[in-house]
């Protein structure tokens, strides 16, 4: 039998009266599909929750051997050239700093930080960076000599020169949504997390909510002090993700055991962490009420399709059309997956039903016996 390659992870999850990810007007993200307006949630948005969300029991920052990555255009400023300040000449701390800037950020760098690309970099690359720096900080007196050594020095230099030595160069973050350079191609790592936009099952549904703020103080003219209009929307989204193992497990150096802890605690923050904003006027918290997972070795497919026709806002329904739409995947194709699934309400038909934790499980057993990339 052909070992799985791909885990498929999909998801129904229900938010009500809240306001997920905004578009750049501060409404709520839209899409078309089968003709009806849905209301998104970005891919960005649910991998930035899915990263940040360091208080979770299951955060990635839990992993025994997480490494740290950050996403910025002032790595250089905050985590080369600050540390070195007040121990070394401040003159020959920022010489140095143009050619660092150049070596990260490419060419553009000395035009400003809104020039930069927003770059992702892992703790190793940062400390090789900033070990770098503070040798020729102590090994030059002079503003002019510094400037001249970094120069020579920054000439040969890359990425590659960074990650040499780190199973991790770029981080968790980066072994699991990837990165692109454009200073230096080489340096781009692949996603082996793949992720779409989640989308409402149904039509988009939304209203404006006025509010006021009332001055507690005001005597003169009681009552309203501001008011002011949101949008706010509710919706039963479908969520789709792919981890290529393979890749994954390549990213993590071939550390199998790592890959496997990193699925077990990306299947819980699927499940569990919300993408929301506004948390203080809507509480947007909730937890997948459907998550099935597919473990296979043929080319993953969605099933964003079983909503192209939008169903009412119903998880009974929404459940059934994803059931309706596999059997059909499967009496089409024949690809075999091995599967299993979480629902709070009902079930899939012919998968066996877990909990979360040992749906983790499950999914995470997979790992170690996944093809190499």
């Amino acid at each position: 039998m052909t070992p799985p390659r791909f885990l498929q992870i999909h998801t129904l999850h229900s938010y009500t009266a809240a306001l997920l990810n905004r578009d750049d007007t501060g409404q709520a993200k839209r899409l078309v599909y089968g003709g009806d307006v849905r209301t998104r949630i970005s891919s960005q948005c649910l991998k930035r929750h899915w990263r940040m969300a360091a208080d979770d029991p299951h955060a990635l920052q839990t992993l025994t051997d997480y490494v740290a990555s950050f996403r910025s255009r002032e790595l250089v400023t905050e985590k080369v050239i600050k540390p070195l300040l007040g121990r070394y000449p401040e003159e020959v701390v920022q010489a140095l700093e143009p050619a660092f800037q150049q070596l990260v950020y490419g060419k553009n760098a000395d035009k400003g930080k809104k020039s930069r690309q927003t770059l992702l970099l892992g703790q190793p690359e940062l400390d090789w960076l900033a070990g770098q720096a503070e040798r020729i900080a102590s090994e030059f007196a002079d503003a002019k000599a510094a400037e001249k050594a970094v120069a020579d020095w920054t000439k040969d230099k890359n990425f590659k020169a960074m990650a040499e030595n780190a199973s991790l160069p770029g981080g968790i973050a980066a072994a699991l949504f990837g990165r692109m350079v454009t200073s230096d191609p080489a340096a781009n790592i692949d996603a082996p997390v793949h992720v779409a936009h989640a989308f409402t099952v149904h039509k988009s549904e939304s209203e404006d909510d006025y509010f006021t703020a009332v001055d507690d103080l005001s005597e003169d003219e009681p009552g309203a002090d501001t008011i002011q209009e949101t949008e706010l929307t509710s919706g039963l989204y479908y969520g789709y993700a792919v981890i290529d193992m393979p890749g994954l497990i390549g990213n993590c150096g071939g550390d199998r055991d790592l890959a496997s802890r990193i699925v077990h605690n990306l299947i819980h923050l699927i499940a569990e962490v919300s993408p929301g904003a506004k948390l203080g006027s809507t509480a947007p918290y909730g937890r997948a009420g459907m998550m099935l997972i597919e473990a296979g070795a043929r080319q993953p497919r969605s099933l964003a399709s079983a909503y192209r026709k939008a169903v009412r806002h119903d998880f009974d329904k929404a459940r059934d059309a994803l059931q309706d739409e596999l059997n059909r995947y499967d009496e089409s194709y024949a690809t075999g997956e091995a599967r299993r699934h979480l629902c709070v309400d009902g079930a899939l038909d012919g998968i066996e039903k877990l909990a979360l934790t040992p749906l983790a499980e499950w999914a995470a057993a997979r790992v170690p016996g996944a093809p190499d990339a």
